[in-house]
């Protein structure tokens, strides 16, 4: 079951963030979301990376 959500719901999803965080907060909020967002994504290359270096250790060290 998906939720679609168009401009009417996006915009009263704003207007609840707004007054829970004030104004002076959005910025400070966006920011620190942005940055976990960016660690994420590091965080799941820097995984795939190692998985991929571990995979192609195992098949060379199993043809010894």
């Amino acid at each position: 079951m998906a939720i679609a959500l168009g401009p009417p719901e996006l915009l009263i999803l704003l207007i609840i963030v707004l007054v829970l965080f004030g104004g002076a907060k959005l910025p400070k909020l966006a920011r620190s979301l942005g940055q976990a967002q960016r660690e994420f994504r590091e965080g799941v290359n820097d995984e795939d990376k190692a998985a991929g270096d571990k995979a192609s250790g195992d098949s060379s060290s199993s043809d010894s």
